[in-house]
């Protein structure tokens, strides 16, 4: 099956240039990240549900994978690990990832939690520990980028498997409190969906409608929406818009319950997208 990204962007600079990244599409939905530090050339992956098309893309490209970075353990990104394994490579790497569930990461040499410094090459980055959607959930900063797996989406975040709420609602206030022009860049292109769904929640909000038109134009041309900023998820993100009185009232009235609080509006709100009620939204509705 194809990818919904058909032409994904040139590779992108960070760090003030000390870090290269690279998206690589891969499965139906999943993006891969290749990140490069430009000063030694090491290169880690982070995540992924299989390794064939991160080493196809290596090998076109001259670049040499030196680490794994795992975000956490659903198949579709330790499924990179497994592939490595297979062509035995996974022994000559370095595996990063949580050490919270340890066991459960393919090949982990580096066990890491809240906090902890990641190296790659010259550059230095931080892991946090942003739990909700599953235990051992972690999330990696390297400056202005951040590898949120699949804690934060573009204009969403992940389903609360794992949770409890409140575990995963502080992950994502402690994510929207980074620098606004950090880049997010989550694990799916699930765009498109969460905005549909934030439209239903916030139809009065001018910067949503404004990434709506953006988006569809984007993603009409095959490309990614994938990554967004931090100010644009706090701008227009309905999981990180608990206080928005629009988003509450809709909300409420949809759920059939008051939202005394932001943890409340929260529940309530990732609830009631699992329902799937918005994707009968058509685009006529949307302001394009």
């Amino acid at each position: 099956m194809q990818h919904v990204v058909t032409r994904p962007d040139p590779p992108f600079e960070a760090m003030g240039g000390a870090l290269r990244v690279h998206m690589v599409p891969a499965a139906q939905d999943n993006l891969s990240w290749l990140a490069e530090c430009t000063q030694t050339g090491e290169v880690a992956v982070v995540d992924g549900p299989s390794s064939e098309p991160v080493l196809a893309y290596a090998q076109v490209h001259g670049l040499h994978l030196r680490a794994v970075f795992n975000t956490h353990t659903h198949g579709d990104h330790i499924g990179v690990n497994h592939g490595l394994a297979r062509s035995g490579k996974l022994g000559t790497l370095r595996v990063v990832g949580a050490a919270a569930v340890a066991a459960e990461v393919p090949g982990l040499t580096e066990p890491v939690g809240e906090g902890d410094e990641v190296r790659l090459g010259a550059v230095t980055g931080e892991a946090m520990l942003t739990e909700g959607h599953i235990d051992g959930h972690i999330s990696l900063v390297f400056g202005d980028v951040l590898f949120c797996g699949d804690t934060l989406f573009t204009a969403g975040c992940g389903r609360v498997f794992s949770g409890p709420p409140s575990k995963m609602f502080d992950s994502l206030l402690r994510l929207a409190a980074l620098d606004g022009e950090t880049r997010v860049c989550c694990a799916h292109e699930y765009t498109q969906d969460n905005l549909r769904f934030a439209w239903s929640v916030e139809p009065d909000n001018e910067a949503l409608a404004d990434r709506i038109r953006r988006v569809w134009a984007v993603r009409s041309e095959g490309r990614s929406a994938v990554p967004s900023t931090i100010e644009e998820e706090r701008a227009t993100n309905p999981f990180l818009r608990p206080g928005s009185p629009t988003l509450i009232a809709k909300v409420s009235e949809a759920t059939g319950r008051a939202l005394p609080t932001p943890l409340d509006v929260f529940t309530a709100t990732r609830a009631l997208k699992d329902r799937g009620f918005y994707r009968r939204i058509p685009d006529a509705d949307l302001p394009l």
